[in-house]
């Protein structure tokens, strides 16, 4: 009998979450109207740890994840980029816009982020919705 390999358990840090989620900023919050509640179909998430990282905002399913860039990220083009490998490596595909095309053009965001959302599989219909539950 050979012995399974257990899965690696990392502590999120919930609190660090929690305290990103309530100092979002108003883009962050703009864009949150439109994700939130499954309005494109798909579950998100706000503040995801994903290794050592904290994501804007994580479909888990799509294996997507949309990050909102403000003045700070220009300094650290390179650092973004590692992160950006890392969750490919993860097997997520990163989005990201700046604070500007939130607030000069939220549809066209929200557009960007359907079309990614276009190919990836869907929610599995809910037990209840079917009678089921």
């Amino acid at each position: 009998m050979g012995l399974s390999k257990k899965p690696e358990w990392r502590n999120r840090d919930t609190g660090r979450a929690r305290k990103l989620r309530e100092e979002a900023t108003a883009h962050e919050r703009t864009l949150w109207r439109y994700l939130s509640n499954s309005q494109l179909g798909h579950k998100f998430s706000r503040q995801i740890q994903i290794g050592s990282f904290f994501d804007d905002f994580v479909c888990r399913r799509a294996k997507l994840i949309v990050e909102l860039d403000g003045h700070s990220h220009d300094l650290s083009i390179e650092a973004d980029g590692r992160r950006d490998r890392f969750l490919r490596s993860e097997g997520f595909e990163v989005l990201r816009f700046s604070n500007e095309d939130v607030v000069g053009n939220v549809e066209g965001v929200v557009s960007a982020i359907t079309a990614a959302l276009a190919d990836r599989p869907t929610p599995s219909p809910s037990r209840k919705r079917e009678g089921r539950g």
